[in-house]
């Protein structure tokens, strides 16, 4: 099955700590479990049932300007190759609509990571598999150009690159981002000139677009294997994980120069910082690790900017159990008033959420406090939230989960929930 080999190639990538095995077999044998009664209002808006809508979301979601959800799901649809999809509010329902099937071929396969609305008001995103180079793409989604009175009205795919996994790089489990010139950035997991994954930009131009690799990860102290994306601070400068680093790009004389500002010892300081960072407004760079930390559950960490610098301190170690990688998975989302929201996968051997969580973090008198917002059954309300979360201006929070719900992919195809205050 399509959710066995992701969860091998994401979760079990890189070093294999013991117990790593546990939670899925938990799920496998346990999928009923005891919910506790969910802090604030919890609704599942979508099940996935691995038809035309996609099952198994990898990733998180996407609010339009107009407060509709776009998302991914890395299987299902039409091409049993993944989807993109919408959900629009009317009244007190939400309407699902697949924008388009993935079909294996050279448009790709398995979209892993959230899409983004682009300059143009179009979507962008990538796929983790397949396309002309067979390691994943870059494409782009327009709505029809004229008003569509269908009930289902899909949209226009072009694919803007394939990944050959060579030089440029291949596996993309990450999403894009843009800069104010309209170039693409983003990153692989592969490929490059040691095949521990690359930087790379798409620079449009005649209708066209065209790739340059603007860092080649080489592992021992240069970072290797990144999952996630990259953002930008105001002086445009890049910021990413790797599989063990923080590191900052910054362009100087027209190259592109890393520095690694923090490597993770699988201590305190916590281990694999999947999720990726997020600047809030008063330009503090915040992240996660899945693993590791005071708790053994992963760490949300900070970078604050000190002296043309930045320190780093843990502000959070979350409960879970030794040796397994099942804490924060996606990148933290920020409030106006400085809180962080984010999920944890879920926590083997911690009654209170081995199938996963919703938190939210809030600064307090120098350190910061946890609150659950929601645990997750492994039922129908879903299991496992690997991708982000968005918020909305009501304070709603969204998101999604990887399996579980009432689809029939044998442990659930997976859900879009929403958890209003």
């Amino acid at each position: 099955m399509r959710h066995q080999r992701w969860i091998w190639k994401f979760v079990f990538s890189g070093r294999q700590a013991t117990g790593l095995l546990a939670l899925a077999l938990v799920f496998t044998l346990a999928i009923a479990a005891t919910q506790a009664a969910p802090a604030q209002t919890f609704q599942v808006i979508h099940n996935f049932i691995n038809g035309q809508d996609g099952s198994e979301p990898v990733a998180g979601l996407a609010m339009g300007p107009d407060g509709s959800l776009y998302g991914t799901a890395c299987s299902g649809g039409i091409g049993g190759s993944g989807t993109v999809y919408k959900l629009t509010h009317k009244g007190p329902s939400w309407f699902f609509s697949p924008l388009y099937s993935f079909t294996n071929g050279s448009d790709g396969a398995c979209p892993s990571a959230n899409v983004v609305f682009g300059p143009n008001g179009t979507l962008y995103g990538t796929t983790q598999e397949s396309g002309r180079g067979l390691y994943g793409t870059v494409f782009n989604l327009s709505p029809p150009p004229t008003a569509c009175k269908a009930v289902r009205c899909p949209w226009s795919e072009t694919t803007l690159y394939s990944f050959t996994g060579g030089k440029d790089g291949g596996e993309v489990y990450s999403p894009v981002t843009f800069d104010q010139a309209g170039n693409i950035y983003g990153t692989t997991r592969a490929g490059g000139n040691g095949n521990a994954g690359v930087v790379y930009t798409l620079v449009p131009s005649g209708g066209t677009w065209t790739e340059s690799v603007i860092h080649f990860f080489g592992g021992s102290g240069d970072g290797a294997n990144p999952y996630t994306g990259v953002v930008f601070d105001g002086s445009g400068n890049l910021y990413g994980t790797a599989l063990d680093d923080v590191y900052e790009l910054t362009l100087q004389s027209g190259v592109w120069m890393e520095t690694i500002l923090h490597t993770f010892q699988g201590g305190n300081d916590g281990e694999f910082p999947y999720g990726g960072l997020v600047f809030d407004a008063k330009g503090n760079l915040y992240g996660t690790t899945a693993a590791a930390g005071s708790g053994y559950g992963g760490t949300a960490f900070e970078f604050t900017p000190l002296g043309g610098g930045w320190s780093y301190q843990v502000i959070y170690g979350f409960p879970g159990t030794y040796g397994t990688v099942y804490g924060p998975r996606a990148a933290l989302i920020a409030d106006s008033a400085g809180n962080l929201y984010g999920t944890t996968a879920g926590n083997v051997g911690i009654t209170n959420g081995p199938y996963g969580t919703v938190f939210k973090l809030t600064p307090s008198g120098g350190g910061w406090t946890e609150d659950v917002l929601y645990t997750f059954s492994g039922g129908s309300d879903g299991a496992f939230p690997l991708g982000n979360l968005v918020l909305d201006a009501n304070g709603n929070l969204y998101g999604t989960t990887y399996l579980g719900g009432t689809g029939g992919c044998g442990f659930g195809c997976g859900v879009v929930f929403e958890i209003t205050p």
